[in-house]
């Protein structure tokens, strides 16, 4: 697991902190980890795999649908591998 240093913290922000994990009955470590992750991976953001299946319920889309598409595409598909891109 990553390890992460905060330097030139102020004096009056780290006693905040420590004052708020102890509102919340845990070390200022795993309060600041709080902090992080609910900063950057905050509940009510989009999750693209739970949004599709979400849409697909709603369309109606089963599992049968998913398989025939499978097979369809995989009928399509000649087995060439792709060239690679060429920049110049």
């Amino acid at each position: 697991m990553a390890a992460v240093t905060i330097r030139n913290l102020s004096d009056e922000t780290h006693r905040a902190l420590k004052i708020r994990a102890a509102q919340h009955n845990r070390s200022t470590e795993a309060e600041i980890r709080a902090i992080l992750e609910a900063a950057v991976r905050p509940e009510g953001r989009l999750r693209l795999g739970t949004a599709l299946a979400e849409m697909s319920r709603h369309l109606g889309v089963t599992n049968a649908d998913v398989d025939a598409l499978g097979e369809a595409l995989g009928e399509a598909r000649d087995g060439t591998p792709a060239e690679p891109l060429r920049l110049r």
